[in-house]
């Protein structure tokens, strides 16, 4: 796959897509969606620490890292909740 810059600049759309919808899943009222919007949201920290790792980004990259470590513990949080 082609790293170039032009590629690696385009990784925001995605990013921003999941998270919103990991946004929305996490705000359900069901408990599976809730875990899957955390998997989600986990899905957009790396996109959004590749983006800021190629963009020089090095505050958003630590923000990532430390919204990802949330995302684990929610994952954690409602895979082992009361259904």
């Amino acid at each position: 796959m082609d790293f170039s810059p032009e590629w690696l600049d385009l990784l925001q759309w995605p990013a921003m897509v999941a998270t919103v919808l990991a946004a929305w899943l996490v705000a359900s009222n069901q408990q599976g969606r809730r875990n899957a919007g955390f998997w989600v949201f986990l899905a957009s920290n790396v996109l959004w620490g590749l983006w800021g790792w190629h963009d020089g980004a090095y505050a958003l990259i630590a923000l990532q890292v430390a919204l990802a470590g949330l995302n684990v513990r929610g994952v954690s949080k409602t895979e082992t909740a009361p259904k």
